[in-house]
């Protein structure tokens, strides 16, 4: 069938604007996982304290490699959506040892934010809950300096599980849990970092990720305070 040309320029205009739509759909997508208050950040936090003591309570992640961990970033409740591609967002708390060496107590949380186009399409569904081990220094000061993508400026890799025999070298072991089960899962292609908008409500000031978790002087939320001490009672590393 011949179509006339002002039905070709407005096929070519469509398919031109095809990207931004997109875009715009993604943005209102996404817009209710980070649009917040400090009431809902606090339930962030909640939930986070929810998914460790779950992890806690199973054996789908080895206790040794979650105490031998430098930082451990939750993300609960991560938000998947799809255009021919999995997507995702969410945000959760990353907590750190203290310490140079990373020997102390559990820190202070501060927010992160993540998502990416390959995040929660292994596990499927429309909501996960994620869990990363950040296992090396470098990783640390990788992710608390700035945006990280995991395969890019960090390797990730499917965390082991209770029956694996040794874990891997990579910077950052991750895990995934839908319909109550955690593993391993492949996060590459994810970003995160920090949400300095969440940590500015919960703390009432403007703090970097590195003055929350590295410093001495910042005291954790009524849910951070909860969160901080299940960590610290039943994880030690080197146990």
């Amino acid at each position: 069938m011949l179509r006339s040309a002002s039905e070709k320029t407005s096929m070519r205009i469509s398919r031109r604007a095809l990207p931004w739509v997109i875009t715009s759909i993604v943005s209102l997508l996404l817009l209710p996982v980070f649009a917040a208050d400090k009431e809902k950040d606090e339930d962030t936090l909640r939930q986070a304290n929810l998914v460790l003591q779950g992890l806690l309570n199973s054996k789908d992640i080895p206790r040794d490699v979650l105490s031998s961990a430098n930082c451990v970033l939750i993300l609960p409740n991560v938000k998947k959506f799809s255009f021919g591609i999995g997507g995702s967002g969410g945000r959760g708390p990353l907590l750190c040892r203290t310490g140079q060496d990373f020997k102390g107590k559990w820190s202070t949380p501060a927010m992160y934010s993540v998502g990416g186009a390959s995040v929660g399409v292994q596990l499927g569904g429309s909501s996960s809950d994620f869990v990363l081990l950040l296992m090396h220094p470098k990783v640390v000061n990788q992710v608390l300096n700035g945006k990280t993508k995991m395969g890019t400026d960090a390797t990730a890799a499917a965390g082991p599980g209770a029956t694996a025999a040794s874990a891997s070298d990579a910077d950052i072991l991750t895990y995934g849990r839908a319909k109550g089960l955690f593993a391993g899962v492949s996060l590459g292609g994810a970003t995160v970092e920090s949400d300095d908008d969440a940590n500015y409500r919960l703390y009432g000031k403007t703090l970097t990720a590195t003055d929350i978790v590295r410093g001495t002087d910042v005291t954790p939320s009524a849910e951070g305070k909860s969160l901080v001490a299940v960590l610290n009672k039943r994880i030690s590393k080197g146990n």
